[in-house]
């Protein structure tokens, strides 16, 4: 008797030439429900429909079509045990030792705008889901395919091996199998959870999954395996970049594009540049043009830009990319790339230049593991808004002053704390990240602005515990300080900042970076 393989595919890919060789090459009978039993149908292949094969009909608009004992009988039953047979044998039911299923476009669907719940709703797969559970537990006795990618390894296993697909194959498509329903679930969590009215709780239970993009040739050291994972279906972020020219991105890469992806989308309404090293800011600048931009950032640390990560908030012109091929860089990522400017680009083949056109679209929620579990966090994407601000100090900052201390506030919230910042006309000075005191930070930043300094501002990311800091600022010639406030000590700070004649600026916000 010819075998018997069930096909239910939202994914038609691969579908027909599939169903051919099992039915020309591996005289395999087929049973298909809907759309897949149409499509294989029209393409002159013979195939049964599930609900002929049933004898039941799809009932409730196509929500119930494969959940039925004859389905699920012939997936279940082990060909080793012989009470399984002779269920099979008073019911009539034939044994089925392939299953091809892939689910409802849940993802495709809510991704789309303005789409419903109940719409959402109807995008919730529940036979196909079965149908692989059921097909990926029985693996020691059938095969399970959710992929089209899978199709010709699966028929090449059956040529190499007289007809039959290995246990080994077999159980690699099982787990494949779970993976797939599992993410799938995942989807639908993350998707309810979000439709609920209290959207800014963090859900009791938190599912991650992922599907390997690539293989990296290590982590952050060479003795570090690792690889890189999408979330969803569909592409988005970095795996929806494209990658104009340069060698495979690395671990390292990754991180610190992320870092240049989240300090760049600060800056919308003015061309900006961003270089870093090691997920931290060693220049940032706004200009009239984006090459004045990056000109600008480049000179603010000319040292540390060397290997470095470019960040830019407008597309690559010809001038841009001609300063860019200028010093050896690491990756460069903007919103696009003129024609002329690739061109110029290519000369420094070894550049990894990416195009994200919407450098905006980052993760809601941060995840950071640690030993037996993981920690969540809610981004820190809030806006600064000055008008919130307070101006704790007698002098009173002009409008240009404030807009320098916005600037490098923004700056600042990137930076690994504690943070300090010091710039001028738009562009950072100095940057001291990731100190145990803050002071330490300070003295950095002041050291690296040096005689630049004179007149330029002073960000910091948490509040200032002492006085120090800030006479440190003035000694190095800062005009003005934004902070967020809150020490005991902050009428200590305040009145340094009076006596040594400067502004100082309270946001009530912290932007501390671990």
């Amino acid at each position: 008797m010819a075998r018997l393989a069930l096909l239910s595919v939202s994914n038609k890919t691969g579908l027909i030439d599939l169903a051919r060789s099992l039915v020309e090459e591996f005289n395999f009978d087929l049973i298909s429900s809907g759309g897949t039993a149409k499509a294989i149908k029209d393409a002159g292949i013979p195939v049964t429909k599930v609900s002929d094969y049933t004898g039941s009909p799809e009932i409730l608009g196509g929500r119930v079509k494969t959940l039925h004992p004859r389905i699920h009988g012939g997936i279940l039953a082990r060909k080793d045990f012989p009470q399984d047979l002779t269920d099979l044998e008073n019911n009539q039911i034939r044994p089925i030792d392939l299953v091809v299923v892939n689910l409802y476009p849940f993802e495709e669907t809510i991704a789309k705008p303005g789409v419903s719940l109940p719409e959402a709703i109807e995008q919730i797969d529940i036979g196909g889901p079965a149908m692989l559970r059921a097909a990926s537990k029985n693996f020691a006795h059938l095969t399970v395919l959710c992929d089209p990618a899978q199709y010709d390894e699966y028929l090449q296993e059956l040529r190499q091996n007289n007809g039959e697909a290995s246990l080994e194959f077999r159980q690699k498509s099982a787990l494949k199998g779970f993976l797939h329903t599992a993410s799938y679930d995942q989807a639908i969590a993350s998707y309810l959870t979000a439709a609920q009215n209290d959207a800014s709780a963090l859900p009791q239970h938190y599912s991650l999954a992922g599907k390997q993009v690539q293989s990296l040739r290590y982590g952050e050291n060479p003795h570090q395996s690792a690889a890189w994972y999408e979330t969803g279906s569909t592409s988005t972020g970095w795996a929806a970049a494209s990658k104009l020219q340069g060698k495979e991105l690395s671990y390292n890469n990754l991180v610190d594009l992320e870092a240049a992806r989240r300090i760049i989308t600060e800056f919308t309404d003015t061309p900006a540049a961003a270089i870093l090293k090691h997920t931290n800011p060693c220049g940032v600048a706004l200009g009239d043009t984006i090459k004045e931009a990056y000109e600008k950032a480049f000179n603010a640390d000319a040292v540390s830009a060397f290997g470095g990560i470019v960040a830019l908030n407008r597309p690559i012109d010809e001038a841009t990319a001609s300063e860019l091929t200028k010093t050896f860089l690491e990756c460069v990522v903007a919103p696009g790339c003129e024609g002329d400017a690739q061109a110029i680009l290519a000369a420094k083949s070894k550049v990894r230049v990416l195009i994200l056109p919407d450098l905006n679209s980052g993760p809601k929620e941060t995840v950071k593991a640690i030993a037996g579990g993981f920690l969540v966090q809610a981004s820190d994407d809030i806006i600064a808004d000055i008008s919130q601000w307070k101006v704790a100090t007698e002098r009173q900052p002009s409008a240009s002053e404030l807009a320098e201390l916005l600037f490098a506030w923004k700056v600042c919230k990137h930076v690994k704390s504690n943070a300090i910042v010091v710039s001028r006309d738009r562009a950072t000075l100095g940057v001291g990240a990731g100190q145990m005191n803050r002071v330490g930070s300070a003295k950095i930043a002041l050291e690296q602005a040096g005689d630049l300094a004179k007149g330029a501002f002073l960000a910091s990311d948490g509040f200032f515990p002492f006085d120090d800091t800030v006479r440190a600022a003035a000694e190095a010639g800062i005009t003005g300080i934004v902070q967020p406030g809150g020490s005991l000590r902050d009428q200590d700070s305040i009145k340094a900042a009076n006596e040594l004649g400067l502004v100082m600026v309270l946001t009530g916000v912290r932007h501390f970076l671990h």
